[in-house]
């Protein structure tokens, strides 16, 4: 058992004392598996549309479609106002603007290593309120966990997990932030 414990940390060795590989690893991850998904998702909800209670237009790539917006972000709130753009209180478009420009933002940055741990903070606030529109708004069921099924929670966990990596070791060296870093001086 000693020399099987021995060879294990020889082998993990150089990943014990280099701290970047975890990173990296967590940002190509995204990269691979939920970039294009949020991307995607940004791009449904956006479009030309006018502010309807200020009566400003505003441009394309300023500001989401407010329909496409706010079925997935507001699809209660919508249904009640009658699928009225118009009868939407200024909250729900203040709150599309930002949910919809922090789908696109956060992920960017994530994959740039710029903000990373702020964006990755911000991504795990993101995809809780995102949980929480698909339970509520949209009747998804959240699943449990533990009960060998993969279910909406099991899945937004994951999301987390990696995440949470971002969020606490940060981009690696391979990245934006370690260009603006502060230097030591030792």
């Amino acid at each position: 058992m000693t020399a099987l414990t021995r060879l294990q940390a020889a082998l993990f060795a150089p990943f014990d004392k280099d701290d970047w590989l975890l990173p990296t690893v967590a940002r190509i991850v995204f990269l691979a598996v939920f970039f294009f998904y949020f991307n995607n998702s940004f791009g449904t909800k956006i479009s030309n549309f006018e502010i309807p209670l200020l009566s400003i237009k505003v441009p394309l790539a300023l500001t989401p479609d407010a329909s496409s917006a706010f079925v997935q972000m507001f699809p209660k709130a919508f249904e009640a106002a009658g699928y009225d753009e118009t009868a939407m209180p200024p909250i729900y478009w203040v709150l599309a603007v930002i949910g919809t420009w922090a789908e696109f933002l956060l992920p960017v940055f994530l994959i740039l290593g710029l903000f990373t741990r702020l964006s990755a903070i911000g991504m795990i606030g993101f995809v809780l309120v995102q949980t929480f529109t698909d339970v509520v708004g949209h009747s998804i069921a959240l699943g449990s966990l533990f009960n060998n099924l993969p279910e909406l929670i099991d899945t937004r966990m994951l999301w987390i997990f990696l995440l949470l990596v971002l969020a606490i070791k940060g981009a690696g060296p391979f990245s934006i932030d370690r260009i603006f870093a502060p230097r030591t001086h030792s």
